[in-house]
């Protein structure tokens, strides 16, 4: 997997360590905001899906907090998707926990063909 991410952001760095310690072998580049929403466009995530950091994997794009064993659920489905993307940076979300361990619920959403988005799974 490559998780493409700002120099900057403590909470990519906790995501990537959660993938990591799922089974997860992660290679990490680092990219300027410019050059990051590039790789986003590219990617196709769509509009108002976005989050601070978007990975590579499978095929796939993963955008954003997305639980790991949601990724390898994906990739075991082999989804006919162009990937998955959690909006947003929710709280209580992989690399987003909170000290005290409270949380919200977020949902991950499949991103179709033609860039349309239904719910994955509900956490």
């Amino acid at each position: 997997m490559i998780v493409h991410k700002s120099p900057s952001c403590g909470c990519c760095t906790l995501w990537v360590e959660h993938l990591v310690e799922a089974g997860f072998r992660v290679e990490t580049r680092e990219h300027a905001p410019d050059a990051l929403d590039a790789l986003k466009r590219g990617l196709g995530i769509p509009y108002g899906k976005g989050s601070c950091h978007t990975a590579e994997v499978g095929g796939y794009f993963v955008e954003g907090h997305v639980p790991a064993e949601d990724v390898k659920r994906m990739l075991a489905e082999r989804i006919d998707a162009r990937g998955l993307v959690l909006p947003g940076m929710p709280m209580g979300s992989p690399g987003m926990e909170m000290p005290d361990g409270r949380k919200v619920p977020f949902a991950v959403e499949r991103v179709d063909a033609d860039g349309s988005t239904t719910v994955y799974v509900q956490h």
